[in-house]
């Protein structure tokens, strides 16, 4: 009695051929569309593209539509869960600049390398209420 989960399955290399082709089209049409500034469609449209060759991949060379059911299930959970911490990890790196107010200046005036070119490095509204004899002892 043979096992309905380990049954062989031949595919024609007509189909193997057509999926590289696809993948193909798909990484030209990625180069295509990070020529032009869409602006946050960028990620979003080449996130779509890659999810679309990822699946084609798995589906095809990885043999996941002619496998058992649950290996599909747990490729696919592990896949929506590497999405949503991606997802986590762009709404915190995209709302920083709301939350923290950039302040650049120099941490200590006196340093080397500002000693050529002191007329450039303007120190901003922060660095000038840091008087320069505190800068450099503890606390500060």
């Amino acid at each position: 009695m043979a096992d309905k989960a380990h049954e062989q399955h031949i595919l024609p290399i007509r189909l193997y051929l057509t999926i590289g082709l696809a993948l193909l089209l798909l990484t030209a049409l990625t180069v295509w569309v990070a020529q032009y500034h869409l602006g946050e469609w960028n990620l979003i449209v080449a996130m779509a593209v890659a999810a679309t060759k990822g699946t084609l991949v798995a589906l095809f060379f990885m043999h996941l539509k002619y496998t058992n059911r649950i290996y599909t299930v747990v490729f696919v959970g592990a896949l929506l869960m590497l999405a949503v911490f991606i997802v986590l990890t762009m709404f915190d790196t995209m709302s920083r600049d709301s939350i923290y107010e950039l302040k650049a200046h120099p941490i200590d005036n006196r340093a080397v390398i500002y000693e050529h070119d002191t007329a450039a490095v303007a120190p901003s509204d922060s660095a000038a209420a840091i008087s320069a004899d505190t800068v450099g002892t503890p606390g500060h």
